[in-house]
């Protein structure tokens, strides 16, 4: 046996172990936080895939929605470089509006089916996680 090796790996299983129950707050209490200081509106096509920035929203063109990116909830991902068992998996947190009715909730999203939805219902509406960048700064969500 690879004594170098074992050691590498029994490592590499408590950083993985470990890291999983981690969370990366940039703001808490539906607080986007500085790193969403200058948010900004995009519109989008309904159906179609866009890349919101933390504290950016879309607004579904031909729809009484938005969809602003909040924060990182928690994320087990295995970082760059890192050999790990287990994928891990992006907890994200968004806000949907109904401008024209008022209407609000926040949804967690979740990168992976292991913990939760990958998508939501709101407004006649499905709003699906499709992707999230390496540092969570960015996620891509599909309005359909």
């Amino acid at each position: 046996m690879d004594l170098p090796r074992f050691v590498a790996g029994l490592l590499a299983f408590a950083v993985v172990t470990v890291g999983a129950g981690s969370s990366v707050a940039a703001g808490q209490s539906g607080d986007p936080g500085p790193a969403a200081a200058s948010s900004s509106t995009v519109s989008t096509p309904a159906g179609h895939d866009v890349t919101l920035r933390l504290g950016q929203e879309a607004a579904v063109q031909g729809k009484d929605l938005t969809v602003r990116y909040l924060r990182v909830v928690a994320d087990s991902r295995c970082r760059p470089g890192m050999q790990c068992f287990w994928q891990g998996e992006a907890t994200l947190a968004f806000l949907l509006k109904e401008p024209g009715r008022g209407e609000s909730t926040t949804a967690e999203l979740h990168s992976g089916p292991r913990t939760g939805p990958q998508a939501t219902s709101f407004a006649a509406s499905r709003v699906e996680l499709v992707s999230v960048s390496e540092d969570g700064g960015a996620a891509t969500v599909r309005i359909s």
